[in-house]
C-alpha cells in the first residue's frame, strides 16, 4: 500500500480493509494499473473501469465507508447500487457504498470483471487512446 493511498483513506483501519478487499477483487480480473489522485483511487486497463473514493455524505464518511464506482454497458438492477446514471448512451456508471470488506463478494467481483471487459472492448472499438 502506498503513502498516497494511506493519505487518501486517512489511515482508517476499516477503510484500509475495504480498499485491500476491493483491490484484490480488481486484480483478480486481470492486469490493471492503479492511479491515486487527491480524491480517488482508480484502476484501468488501460481505460478506467473501477474507482474508490470517499463518500460525499458526511455521515457515510464518518462511518468509514468507501464509494465504489464502475462502468458497464447496462444498468445493474440491484439494491446494492446507490446510484446509476447513463452519461452516454450504452454506458452506465454505478455507485455502491461499501461499509465492510465482506461486501466485496462474488457478485461485486463479477461486476468488476464485467466492467474491465467493457472497458477493454470500448478501447478496441475506439482505437488507440
Amino acid at each position: 500500500m502506498t503513502a498516497d493511498v494511506l493519505a487518501l483513506l486517512g489511515g482508517d483501519p476499516g477503510r484500509l480493509a475495504i480498499f485491500e478487499a476491493f483491490e484484490g477483487a480488481v486484480l483478480s480480473c486481470g492486469e490493471s494499473a492503479m492511479r491515486v489522485s487527491k480524491t480517488q483511487i482508480s484502476w484501468g486497463s488501460p481505460y478506467l473501469f473501477a474507482m474508490l473514493s470517499l463518500p460525499r455524505r458526511a455521515a457515510d464518511r464518518r462511518s468509514g465507508a468507501l464509494l465504489a464506482t464502475l462502468g458497464l454497458n447496462r444498468r445493474l438492477d440491484s439494491p446494492r447500487v446507490l446510484q446509476a446514471v447513463e452519461p452516454y448512451p450504452g454506458r452506465w456508471t454505478h455507485h455502491l457504498l461499501l461499509t465492510r470488506p465482506e461486501e466485496v463478494d462474488g457478485e461485486l467481483r463479477a461486476w468488476l470483471a464485467e466492467a474491465r471487459a467493457f472497458a477493454l472492448a470500448k478501447g478496441r472499438k475506439s482505437g488507440p487512446k
